[in-house]
């Protein structure tokens, strides 16, 4: 079986194309049972009675409803809890990542790749703003983390049911999933692709959300923000003493800058506490208020199929 997850907010005007799309390339897909996985992350637009809609007319669907908008991060993991595939592909609603990809990733599982992400060659209607900065954060995280992660990668990737499973029982709160996939070490490759503009509506991705997440990721991926402090701090001492030896009034700068400084490293290590707070609060991730299909087997009950099948089907 071949689980799509699709996380949805506020995509009334565009979900109906994307569930089209996606029901026209599983059906080109031989030697697969397939499920669609919507999950409506607390969206106020009307995205849940198309989703109901399309569950009547189409077997394959299955939804959940969180009781409010948790975030895009927690609505993949629900999604993945609930996928009973052996192999699991995330794909966002906005259609800027094509489905017609999928084929070319399940050939790619079929060959015994467990992860396969993937990586976008350019981003048409994007700022260059967001380009930039998507960019450069991918390349800082890669080179701040404790281990190497795909990078101009997203969500879009399909998963081995090993890998899901694994993922399902993860006990971290504010779960940072593309940095938790490449953690796990399973094998990995991508296909490149040219990311599309949206088809209808607006991205939900804003500013604010974009710092979040790229928050998320250094905190969760990195000790490296925190050994800033001790960096600063040894950098704000070596200049005092700098200006003192060479006997100069320094004073109206030193002071600023010290001050400067302990507050950016008392800011991290906030950062880092905020962090262990959620995690010992022990709040669920999400709360799924409504299922359509899903009942309630977690993912991680199917048996994964080992790579000898996988290459046989």
């Amino acid at each position: 079986m071949l689980s799509v997850v699709v996380p949805c907010y506020n995509e009334v005007e565009v979900l109906a194309q994307t569930h089209a799309r996606l029901a026209r390339v599983l059906g080109r897909l031989a030697g697969f049972d397939r499920e669609l996985i919507y999950v409506d992350d607390g969206s106020t637009d009307g995205t849940w009675e198309v989703i109901n809609s399309l569950a009547k007319t189409s077997g394959s669907v299955r939804a959940l409803r969180l009781s409010r908008n948790f975030g895009h991060q927690a609505a993949c993991l629900a999604g993945l809890r609930a996928a009973g595939g052996d192999a699991v592909v995330v794909i966002d609603a906005d259609l800027q990542d094509p489905p017609e990809l999928i084929p070319d990733m399940a050939a790619l599982w079929r060959d015994g790749w467990s992860v396969v992400s993937a990586r976008r060659r350019s981003r048409e209607g994007e700022t260059l703003f967001k380009k930039a900065s998507a960019y450069a954060f991918y390349r800082l995280l890669n080179t701040l983390s404790d281990h190497s992660l795909a990078l101009d990668t997203g969500d879009f990737r399909l998963l081995d049911r090993e890998l899901v499973a694994l993922l399902a029982e993860v006990p971290d709160k504010n779960l940072y999933l593309r940095g938790a996939v490449s953690w796990f070490g399973f094998p990995e490759t991508s296909v490149t692709y040219d990311r599309d503009p949206r088809h209808a509506g607006e991205s939900k991705y804003t500013l604010r959300k974009m710092l979040a997440l790229s928050r998320r990721g250094l905190l969760a991926g990195s000790v490296a923000p925190l050994r800033l402090s001790t960096y600063l701090g040894t950098a704000v001492l070596a200049g005092g003493l700098a200006a003192a030896a060479v006997q100069r009034d320094a004073r109206l700068l030193a002071r600023p800058a010290a001050f400067g400084a302990h507050a950016l490293a008392l800011g991290i290590v906030g950062e880092y506490l905020h962090a262990v707070f959620r995690q010992v609060q022990g709040r669920p991730d999400y709360v799924v208020e409504e299922r359509l299909g899903t009942g309630d087997r977690p993912a991680y009950a199917v048996q994964p199929l080992p790579v000898e099948e996988r290459v046989a089907l």
